[in-house]
């Protein structure tokens, strides 16, 4: 199976530091700071970015679920509200999905969708996979 990489990059203290994020591909590299995570500061955060890959990873589990039922979805539009609490914490993530299918009922719908839910990678991540580390110190 493949391999998806991301680094971070953090320079300086919590309060003024300032990071960057880049995903492996290329596709995205952009700032952060504590006032763009915790605040309403310009640039990204990691939970918009793990808002985004769970709205792109349950889109897409939805639609192969869908289409194996007998209902290939024209379109599926989900936005993931990622909540950071006190701690800090996630304390929730909020998926709200329009979906467009022919023939597909509201149950059908509510059936997948909860398995989707469920079942998408990133979903599965976020219900607690191990966690390796190795870190180096550099002087």
């Amino acid at each position: 199976m493949a391999v998806r990489t991301s680094s971070a990059e953090w320079k300086g203290n919590l309060k003024e530091g300032t990071g960057t994020m880049k995903l492996g591909s290329g596709a995205y590299e952009g700032p952060f700071t504590f006032a763009s995570r915790f605040e309403s500061g310009k640039g990204t955060n990691p939970e918009e970015l793990l808002g985004a890959a769970h709205a792109g990873c349950y889109s897409m589990f939805l639609s192969a679920l869908l289409s194996g039922a007998g209902f290939p979805p024209t379109r599926i539009a989900t936005t993931a509200a990622v909540h950071l609490g006190d701690g800090p914490t996630i304390t929730l993530i909020e998926l709200t999905t329009e979906v467009q299918a022919p023939r597909l009922t509201e149950a059908e719908l509510q059936k997948h969708a909860e398995a989707a839910k469920k079942n998408c990678p990133v979903s599965k991540a976020l219900a607690g996979p191990e966690i390796r580390l190795t870190v180096h110190l550099v002087n």
